[in-house]
């Protein structure tokens, strides 16, 4: 595993319960401004290898990356377990929930 990849796998680990951050905020914490697609395979290729906490990733608008019928309802799911109120639309409110 490269150095980089690992620093990802411990930046979304860190994302505490009841809260999300966004690809492009993964990657610029994890020191790669420009990181925000390698996070998204690191997230599709190892989430069930490393038990990495997938459904806390949104895209930088605050809405599911995923489509309706291809995870976007479990994803939803399992943040409302957290406590995180997401939209009709599917979008959760940054200034409520965002990880600083």
């Amino acid at each position: 595993m490269t150095e980089s990849t690992q620093k990802i796998i411990d930046t979304i680990n860190a994302i505490p319960k009841g809260k999300v951050s966004c690809y492009r905020d993964i990657a610029a914490r994890a020191g790669m401004p420009n990181g925000a697609r390698q996070v998204a395979r690191i997230l599709h290729s190892m989430s069930r290898k490393y038990n990495l906490l997938w459904y806390r990733i949104l895209k930088a608008d605050g809405s599911i990356a995923l489509e309706k019928g291809a995870g976007a309802e479990l994803q939803a799911e399992l943040l409302r377990k957290e406590g995180v109120k997401i939209s009709e639309e599917g979008c959760v409110d940054f200034e409520k929930y965002l990880w600083r």
